[in-house]
Order: C-alpha cells, then structure tokens, then sequence
C-alpha cells in the first residue's frame, strides 16, 4: 500500500479532509492537486500540480478527491476507478464508527460524527461535523451530510442529494436520487421527485 496521499482540491473541503489525513498518521507524505494555479500551499502541504497531473501520481500515492460539489467529486472519483487509482476511506480520530459499519472509498467522516451499527455509506460521501446517522441506514453514493445534520434510524438517503446543515430526517424515510435538502428543514415524509426542499416539514420548492 502507498504511504503518500495526493489530495484533490486545496480549498475548504480540501483542507478539511488533510486536516482528518494528518491526524490519522497513516501518510508520510501528503500533498495536493489544484487548478488555481496561484495556490502554492495549503495546510502547510505542497500543492505540486493541477487535477491533470494526477495520472503521473497514480502508482506512487493514494488519490483522494477533496472537493465539496457532489457532481464534480463524483466525474473525478470515477474517472479515478477508471485508472485504477487506490482511493483510501478518511475517518477522523474523534468520530463514532458503529459495529457492522461499511464505508465507501474515497468517503470523509469528519470531526465529531457518528455512524450507528448495521449503517451502509457509499463511496465518495461527506460524512460531516457533528453529524449523526443512526442504525441500519443506507447512504448512496456521493451524498453530502452537512455539518449537523441528524438521520435517525432505517433512512435511505439516494445517490448525490445533499442534505444542508442542520437538517433532520425522521426514521424509515426514503430520500430518492439527487436531492437538495435546505438548512434546518425537516424530513417527515419520503421523498419521491428529486428537486430542492425546504421547511419544517420539508416541502418541494416550485420554481
């Protein structure tokens, strides 16, 4: 296994998911990739290229995508699969793993969250701070739990929705595929039509 961690995106997210890489203190090396060519370091850690660079990395580090939008994570870490690249999972020491937890690669679980037993995340999720997800969940691929969020128990939460900062879901509610869940809104009914929803409870915006 390579002991040096290349991360793409050198911005906010990306500073977040080194932060979690350091403190793990798996890597004797970690560096990054960024497009903003005027970024010359982050967090103390080199950026020593742009996102096309990393095929000349794949076999020396492991490559994780260190960028916020669910889309653009999604395109980089398939096209990562694609070429073979080895994609770690990033837990933070201070968060809560659950018994018969699987987690995805390229997933980051951040500072302060917790994932109760029998829960499935997939792969290239943001797990964030403070967040909680409750027993026997299924999280899709490519969702984005935002810091303090809460799901409670038998939630399935569908491919590359985003649910904002403080949001709450009830228990046994379906979330279908690319959704937008606003701060503070709450999920009491299942979602059916992806769109963008907002309120306590949570109701579809029209535009």
């Amino acid at each position: 296994m390579n002991n040096k961690l290349l991360i793409i995106g050198a911005s906010g997210h990306g500073k977040v998911v080194a932060d979690i890489a350091i403190k793990m203190n798996k890597w004797h090396s970690i560096a990054f990739l960024d497009d903003d060519k005027s970024i010359k370091s982050s967090m103390d850690l080199e950026v020593i290229g742009t996102s096309d660079d990393v095929f000349t990395h794949l076999d020396e580090y492991e490559i994780f995508v260190g960028i916020g939008s669910n889309t653009t994570r999604q395109k980089i870490h398939e096209m990562l699969e694609t070429f073979e690249a080895s994609i770690p999972v990033l837990i933070h020491p201070n968060a809560v793993i659950g018994s018969q937890v699987d987690i995805g690669i390229g997933t980051a679980v951040m500072a302060g969250a917790i994932i109760n037993c029998c829960t499935i995340i997939g792969k290239g999720c943001i797990v964030n701070t403070g967040s909680t997800i409750d027993h026997d969940n299924f999280i899709e691929d490519f969702v984005h739990i935002s810091p303090g969020s809460h799901l409670a128990g038998t939630v399935k939460v569908g491919k590359g929705t985003w649910l904002g900062i403080g949001s709450v879901v009830s228990n046994n509610i379906n979330i279908t595929n690319g959704c937008k869940v606003g701060a503070g809104s709450v999920v009491v009914k299942d979602i059916s039509e992806p769109g963008v929803y907002v309120g306590a409870p949570a109701k579809k915006l029209d535009y």
